[in-house]
């Protein structure tokens, strides 16, 4: 994974994905519109780093998204699928807890806690029965996927059933409950998200 402020090569990754670079540019320039890249001439493309006000910005817009799948969770779930979320909450609080111990910070096992962790908002999604306000929620969740993924191993340690709790609170059915704690759980933590996007970082980026 290419991390924030990261070169991106169009010639690499045509040979790293085995095709030519024509539709690596064009997947680069779709990246770009949404912000995640950024290209300047004679400097190249970029993985951009974001500011703070792009990070509440993209903040909100999941807030607004997430508490609305978690009261469609409430309305259409059913049994097996009360099943599936908290199980699967249960092992992403499992794996930050390795990743707050600071025993497993490798690249590889950072991704697997990220993907995990996205993986569980979007079953949320799904159950919503809202396709659009899924694809909406994919599309805004591919940045803070990357930030998250930087930060991981920096942030403070979540609550010990973060994830649970947020679980059993959509599995009450009641929607006005869910929405309180979704967006309680989506705003935890981010001013350390911010924080830990730091001006040196955004000082070496600049100066690749």
């Amino acid at each position: 994974m290419v991390p924030i402020g990261g070169e991106l090569s169009r010639r690499k990754l045509a040979v790293e994905l085995g095709m030519s670079i024509l539709p690596v540019s064009e997947a680069l320039q779709r990246l770009q519109n949404e912000g995640i890249v950024e290209s300047q001439p004679r400097v190249g493309t970029r993985v951009r780093v974001p500011t703070a006000v792009d990070v509440r910005e993209r903040y909100e817009i999941r807030e607004a998204l997430e508490c609305q799948t978690a009261r469609l969770f409430c309305r259409h779930a059913k049994s097996a699928d009360l099943a599936e979320v908290l199980k699967a909450a249960k092992q992403v609080d499992a794996l930050y807890s390795r990743c707050f111990r600071r025993t497993e910070n490798d690249p590889d096992f950072l991704y697997l806690v990220q993907d995990t962790h996205t993986r569980f908002h979007f079953h949320i999604a799904e159950v919503s029965g809202c396709l659009a306000l899924r694809t909406m929620l994919e599309a805004n969740q591919v940045l803070t996927f990357n930030w998250l993924y930087y930060v991981a191993a920096r942030r403070p340690a979540l609550p010990a059933r973060f994830h649970s709790e947020l679980a059993e609170a959509l599995c009450a059915r009641d929607e006005e409950a869910a929405d309180r704690a979704m967006r309680a759980h989506i705003r935890f933590g981010l001013e350390n998200v911010i924080n830990c996007i730091t001006p040196e970082l955004v000082a070496a980026a600049a100066a690749r």
